[in-house]
């Protein structure tokens, strides 16, 4: 039984690197999020967010199929303390600055606006180069039209 997700490294047939993200197979919340995730990850598309590269739903069998970043997320880099030293000033603001930039396309320049609801360090994922990107979009909430904020029924979110 698996409790959410899984992430397996994987490689596709041209040697591309990636992760397949497994869902859970015994959660409503677990189909909810696939879904949601599959749409938004498909419409959103910019260099500061994770690129889904495709998806598999057979059954209660839920993958998503992502780009691989090397240096996994930034959680890794904050809270272990044989990583805490990589992270000169220089670098941290290179990072806050491609966060600010992947959540500026999200909620203003993308077609289709989008609020994330649970942006945290595992969520933002770092290439070979420590270029952030934003990931996981399950919670993640698109906007109608003009619109520059949007209600939730639920709390969402990491708490």
């Amino acid at each position: 039984m698996l409790h959410h997700k899984q992430q397996h490294p994987g490689q596709l047939p041209n040697g591309q690197e990636v992760v397949v993200k497994r869902r859970s197979l015994h959660s409503n919340q677990g189909k909810e999020e696939f879904d949601n995730e599959t749409v938004l990850a498909a419409k959103l598309h910019h260099r500061k967010l994770v690129k889904l590269i495709g998806f598999s739903e057979e059954g209660d069998e839920k993958l998503l199929i992502y780009e691989f970043m090397p240096n996994a997320s930034l959680d890794r880099f904050i809270y272990d303390p044989d990583k805490h030293g990589v992270l000169d000033w220089e670098t941290r603001l290179k990072i806050i600055k491609g966060i600010a930039e992947g959540l500026l396309h999200l909620h203003e320049s993308s077609r289709d606006s989008a609020i994330h609801r649970d942006l945290k360090p595992s969520n933002i994922l770092l290439d070979e180069n420590l270029n952030p990107k934003i990931a996981d979009f399950g919670l993640a909430k698109l906007l109608d039209g003009d619109q520059n904020h949007g209600n939730t029924r639920r709390p969402s979110g990491t708490m």
